[in-house]
């Protein structure tokens, strides 16, 4: 008994090729600088009571509220970075002819 053969059918045609931010480096970018930020604002803080209030927060406390703020502002910051990128991408893209070859049984 014979094996059948592939049917190869190649064509030409044209693709465009440009370079493109990765999206997920410059977002876990955002995130990894909003929890640098958001430990520095803590470090440096002032941890005694509020005269107002006569409440202190602990370390722990103040550090998640700050997270709050600036993970999703460091998430934003490098998405328009990656957005702005990614439009400046878009005018140097070429066009290019490549061989595409599809096999069937």
């Amino acid at each position: 008994m014979s094996t059948p053969q592939p049917h190869r059918t190649p064509e030409i045609v044209e693709a465009r090729v440009r370079r493109a931010p990765r999206w997920g480096v410059f977002l876990g970018i955002g995130v990894g600088l909003g929890v640098v930020a958001a430990f520095l604002l803590t470090a440096f803080g002032n941890f005694e009571a509020s005269e107002a209030t006569k409440v202190a927060y602990p370390f722990g406390q103040v550090f998640g509220f700050l997270l709050l703020w600036t993970v999703p502002a460091g998430i934003a910051v490098f998405g328009v970075i990656a957005l702005v990128l990614d439009r400046l991408a878009r005018r140097s893209e070429r066009v290019v002819r490549v061989d595409h070859e599809t096999i069937t049984e």
